[in-house]
């Protein structure tokens, strides 16, 4: 079983903050997606979330530091049979320590019997030399974990607008995104895995928010280069835009150049602190390639500036 620490590697000590930073990095590095040739890194993949699964329950962190669980987030056999916790005394090859007392194994001696006598002879055994009277029993373990990808709209993922994904079993689920989501994003449905002895495992799905065709994404605002007439620049006016929610009216100032660039507030992505990014319009002046009426007018026309006279030209 590996130490969740060492698989994220990161220190015993490490904060909340450091966890989930290794944990983001080692997710991207070995999600499947970009690994499709790497089976190893399919299962590093699977490795990696179960560690921070583990890590990230504040609980089931503290009982993996007591030595209670081990690094499965099973319980830890009792007397160190099974697997010794991290910091127990662990005996010589071919024995075992506990309470003070030193077991030898004997080579191919019968351990049952030794725990079939210090419990008492009446003990039922299970199966594979265990014992069966549910005392230092191991669970048994869950069914693997199932990673899903789910592509999510540009405008979906902006508005948290809720998600339908098909699982394995052919049932469908309605997955409410969370706030904050982006690329990389991976939410755990519980139970939703593969069977197993000791219950399902759980399904992993992974985000993929996809490309816009005009917006593009810059932290937690949205970014758009909307388009305007050589007449709406110069006189102003107000022009429809479109946001990840709906299409606004947005007021154009006189005089405007291409590059000038507007706010509308609380457009944007929604933030996990529960508020949200802005959408950030920049203002581009479109002029007919050919068009008569504005050619004759241009050549009436002198403007006597420089724009270009800070640029030293």
């Amino acid at each position: 079983m590996a130490d969740p620490y060492q698989t994220l590697g990161v220190a015993r000590g490490a904060s909340e903050a450091d966890i989930k930073k290794a944990y983001r990095k080692l997710a991207k590095e070995l999600h499947p997606d970009r690994n499709k040739d790497n089976p190893k890194a399919s299962e590093r993949f699977s490795q990696v979330t179960n560690a921070y699964d583990l890590l990230s329950d504040k609980d089931k962190r503290a009982r993996f530091d007591r030595g209670e669980i081990d690094g499965d987030g099973n319980p830890a056999a009792p007397f160190g049979y099974g697997g010794a916790r991290p910091g127990a005394a662990r005996g010589g090859p071919g024995g075992f320590s506990s309470a003070g007392y030193e077991f030898g194994t004997g080579g191919d001696a019968d351990m049952s019997d030794i725990f079939e006598g210090l419990f008492g002879g009446g003990q039922a055994r299970g199966g594979g030399g265990g014992f069966a009277s549910g005392f230092g029993r191991r669970p048994q373990p869950k069914g693997a974990n199932i990673t899903y990808r789910l592509q999510v709209p540009f405008v979906d993922a902006a508005t948290l607008a809720p998600q339908r994904v098909t699982l394995g079993d052919g049932k469908t689920i309605d997955l409410k995104l969370p706030a904050g989501v982006e690329n990389g994003t991976q939410m755990k449905l519980g139970g939703k895995g593969e069977q197993g002895p000791g219950g399902a495992g759980d399904a992993i799905v992974s985000i993929e928010v996809q490309p816009h065709r005009f917006f593009a994404r810059d932290g937690d605002d949205v970014r758009l280069d909307l388009p305007i007439t050589l007449k709406e620049a110069v006189a102003g006016g107000s022009v429809r835009a479109p946001t990840v929610d709906k299409p606004v009216m947005l007021t154009i100032p006189k005089g405007t150049s291409s590059g000038k660039t507007l706010r509308l507030k609380g457009k944007g992505f929604h933030k996990k602190d529960g508020t949200r990014g802005d959408q950030l319009v920049t203002l581009m002046i479109d002029v007919p390639a050919d068009d008569a009426a504005l050619q004759q007018f241009v050549a009436g026309w002198t403007d006597p500036r420089n724009p270009r006279g800070a640029m030293g030209v």
